[in-house]
């Protein structure tokens, strides 16, 4: 890669990396397109993330790596290229590319944080520890080979999938969690936990930053997760979801008038 997009990968990473605050967190909001990135990037929002769900439903797939690869790096280096602020893309499982080409496909986007989910897309069984843990080093190893910094967001999805009881639950995302962490990873998204007792449990015990996930007037708040230890909040497909709905149920009947 040439030397002028490793430059801008080390700073945009730094950038990024340095935005996880546990009690002070990065607020991401989640884009679907460019024109969406500009809109976040204009507020003043720090970052944009981005959403695998809402961005599949753009290019006219389903969620769970239904969407060909191609397609979705091209949707992330389109919003890399439309906004200043460092880019986090939801890369769900790694689209089935093994590491090295992995990172070799999506550095050149421009993009220098991703989330890689632990479970599989098309069926939500939980991927073993130790196979997530291997695909987590890989990718941190390949990057380092290139020259490269990637920003790896771990997704542990035991909550999500209600994977055992919830005390279950929640030692696997802890073990889960430290493990990812130890293989190169950069934060802990533990999906699906809403409750702030098992929140606060969780940032006590996972030895790094915490991403939650809020909904779109979510019962808590920005400042609720800030005293609760979180690093990082995120949106996922909920801001896609409420613009689009915003514009059956308001525009369109009032188009018809």
């Amino acid at each position: 890669m040439d030397e002028v997009t490793i430059k801008n990968n080390h700073r945009q990473a730094a950038a990024l990396r340095g935005l996880h605050v546990p009690g002070r967190p990065l607020v991401a909001p989640n884009a679907w397109d460019a024109a969406s990135a500009k809109i976040i990037d204009r507020a003043g929002f720090a970052a944009v993330a981005t959403s695998s769900a809402a961005v599949a439903a753009c290019l006219g797939f389903d969620d769970g790596e239904a969407a060909p690869a191609d397609a979705m790096l091209e949707a992330a280096a389109r919003i890399a290229r439309a906004v200043t602020v460092p880019v986090t893309v939801d890369f769900e499982r790694g689209y089935q590319l093994p590491p090295e080409e992995l990172v070799e496909r999506f550095v050149p986007t421009g993009a220098v944080g991703l989330n890689l989910e632990d479970s599989f897309p098309s069926t939500g069984s939980m991927v073993t520890i130790d196979e997530q843990v291997e695909f987590i080093h890989g990718i941190r190893a390949a990057a380092s080979s290139v020259g490269a910094d990637l920003v790896i967001n771990a997704r542990t999805d035991s909550f999500l999938h209600h994977a055992g009881t919830p005390e279950e639950q929640f030692t696997a995302s802890v073990e889960r969690g430290n493990r990812y962490l130890e293989a190169g990873a950069d934060c802990v998204y533990p999906l699906g936990v809403g409750d702030p007792k098992a929140i606060a449990a969780l940032v006590k015990a996972i030895d790094g930053p915490v991403n939650v996930g809020r909904g779109v007037g979510g019962p808590l708040t920005i400042a609720d997760l800030a005293g609760l230890g979180v690093a990082r909040v995120t949106f996922g497909p909920g801001p896609q979801r409420h613009v689009y709905s915003w514009f059956e149920t308001e525009t369109l009947p009032s188009l018809r008038a």
